[in-house]
């Protein structure tokens, strides 16, 4: 394999534009099954003057087992992508141009969450693959809209955010991502 800074060729000499689509489906699809792939989960919030979470952020989208759920921002991190332009790019597609994340120059996460193809192994799950997801708290002070492929955009207190029927809507363990993120900046009910 030749490996460049912005394209991938394969044996079969198929050149993959790295900076707009890392693997074309199939090529997904055959790596998705040897190796785990890095990816971010960023748990939008809202903060106070004083910086203290008041409202968590979730999306109603189609989940990756077929379901629909509430979820946080989730993505890959593509070649040569640094972790903070992956959040800003994905913050930007879920929750549109207009979110203006806060997020420091070299972001740091709260915790490294697991997704098997198994949810028994670690409670965090997506059918599709095994994935590390690097988690964040992204305070956005704009207007956010749900863009992309999530249907709705929700703003919940943390008690909503954990509650009964919050967790009943999310799937894949981002209901206890959610509850490891409040719990990070201290605003754990």
């Amino acid at each position: 394999m030749l490996i460049t800074k912005s394209f991938w060729s394969n044996k079969l000499g198929e050149i993959t534009d790295t900076r707009t689509n890392w693997l074309d489906n199939d090529q997904l699809e055959q790596v998705r099954g040897q190796v785990p792939l890095v990816y971010i989960d960023a748990v939008p919030v809202r903060v106070n003057e004083l910086g203290v979470v008041t409202h968590v952020g979730m999306l109603l989208r189609q989940a990756p087992d077929g379901s629909i759920s509430r979820t946080v921002v989730s993505g890959r991190v593509l070649l040569n992508e640094r972790i903070r332009e992956a959040l800003l790019r994905h913050i930007e597609k879920d929750l549109g141009s207009m979110a203006l994340p806060k997020i420091p120059p070299e972001p740091a996460p709260f915790t490294i969450v697991e997704y098997f193809t198994d949810p028994e192994i670690s409670g965090f799950h997506d059918p599709r693959h095994h994935a590390v997801s690097l988690a964040f708290v992204v305070p956005v002070s704009g207007d956010c809209q749900p863009s992309q492929q999530a249907l709705d955009l929700g703003w919940y207190t943390p008690a909503q955010a954990i509650s009964a029927e919050m967790r009943r809507e999310m799937t894949g363990g981002h209901d206890r991502l959610v509850r490891l993120a409040l719990a990070s900046v201290g605003v754990l009910p």
